[in-house]
């Protein structure tokens, strides 16, 4: 009997232990529906045309179909993965020709939406630029847009914006790891089998109750500029943070790929279960955010650590920092407003485009505060920012964080 009640004793402590391990379930003023829906799947294929070919066949790439209006004119259809979506149409393809010519490529979208990113170019997927202006023509109502290109049997890469596919993150997360003070690991598997990738920075023999900052970025895979800003953000606490003292202080948390799946695929928004992932930091209904929500707080409670701070970087219109007003009661509640005038003094800006708000929707921004009690901040940089601002902006970030919480 004795051992029988001991090992029920033992089973109710595991039980215990292994639900405090798991991100709790919260509730918002504003409910978003996160249940799988159903998506389309783009065929990937080649299209001929009389000595012109394009494809989508590689990751990233949308181009639902490629058609022939006559000798020098040819539509793409760009869809989005389902309905309804934030109208942001993503598009990437290639094209060449057997003999160089000048074409002109028509950017067709659908239900309505309009032309958002400025395309860009590429010889090698690698090194990009951006079409020039002059030789884009939106129609009337911004649903389509004339792209003028000179093409030839090298091939030349469109895309919306800089093909940052999971391949490439993957790439950057072990350039990362070559750091003594980074270590990089798997959070867990999209829906589609695709790692979910996590870089843990500190310095020093342990992490163990230090305070920590959470990072995320791609929960919407066209945002690639946010993402560039993150990788800026990034390597400057990986450079700095080893010899100013704030990474044998403060440990971060990275998971640059929210999702994978909808990146390679090429999706305007959602995952492959057809959902903003951006809303489902309430129940958890998609694995990616589960497991990533749940590998955050496994990993700080078995570290004991205080979690002050979670960013998640984006993408949109124009920079923005999206902010939790003063009736969100914070750990740390003067930070916000000093690393804002650090930013706007550092980066030249005569002001800075913040947006304080309520925690409403199941966003990350609102769970990081649900769920530790940490400041939450959504990090926009603007589709047209240019990249050696979005570098600049990243970097004088991190140093200004760093700064201020080395004070705390």
């Amino acid at each position: 009997m004795r051992i029988v009640l001991s090992l029920v004793f033992v089973l109710l402590f595991s039980c215990k232990g292994a639900k405090s391990l798991v991100a709790e379930v919260h509730s918002y003023p504003l409910p978003v529906d996160t249940t799988t829906r159903p998506i389309q799947q783009q065929d990937h294929k080649t299209y001929v045309f009389g000595g012109l070919s394009a494809t989508n066949d590689f990751p990233a790439a949308r181009l639902n179909k490629f058609l022939q209006e006559n000798d020098s004119t040819y539509i793409a259809r760009i869809w989005p993965e389902n309905f309804p979506i934030n109208p942001s149409p993503w598009f990437a393809f290639k094209l060449w020709s057997e003999t160089e010519r000048e074409i002109y490529v028509k950017l067709d979208y659908s239900n309505g939406a309009k032309h958002r990113y400025t395309p860009k170019l590429s010889t090698d997927g690698a090194r990009w630029s951006q079409l020039d202006s002059t030789l884009l023509q939106l129609n009337q109502d911004s649903t389509s847009a004339t792209i003028r290109l000179n093409v030839g049997k090298d091939t030349l890469w469109v895309a919306a914006q800089e093909i940052q596919d999971h391949k490439r993150v993957g790439t950057w997360v072990d350039e990362m790891a070559q750091s003594p003070v980074v270590q990089n690991s798997i959070a867990g598997k999209s829906a589609f089998g695709r790692d979910l990738y996590h870089l843990n920075i500190f310095k020093g023999t342990d992490y163990n109750k230090r305070p920590t900052v959470l990072i995320i970025s791609r929960q919407h895979p066209p945002e690639v500029t946010g993402f560039l800003c993150m990788k800026a953000f990034v390597e400057t606490l990986v450079e700095e943070g080893a010899s100013n003292g704030f990474l044998e202080k403060y440990r971060v948390m990275v998971y640059p790929l929210m999702n994978p799946d909808g990146v390679d695929l090429g999706h305007y928004r959602h995952n492959t279960g057809g959902v903003d992932l951006n809303r489902d930091w309430a129940e958890y209904h998609q694995p990616e955010v589960r497991q990533v929500a749940n590998h955050m707080v496994r990993e700080t409670t078995l570290a004991k650590n205080d979690v002050v701070l979670g960013l998640d970087f984006h993408s949109t219109f124009n920079d923005v920092y999206y902010t939790p007003d003063s009736s969100v009661a914070r750990k740390i509640p003067e930070f916000t407003k000093a690393w804002l005038e650090k930013i706007r003094v550092a980066t030249g800006l005569e002001d800075i485009n913040e947006s304080p708000g309520k925690i409403s929707r199941p966003t990350s921004s609102g769970w990081y505060n649900q769920q530790f009690g940490a400041t939450g901040i959504t990090y926009e940089i603007g589709d047209k920012t240019p990249r050696e601002f979005i570098k600049k902006k990243g970097v004088e970030s991190a140093r200004a964080m760093m700064e201020l919480l080395l004070k705390e």
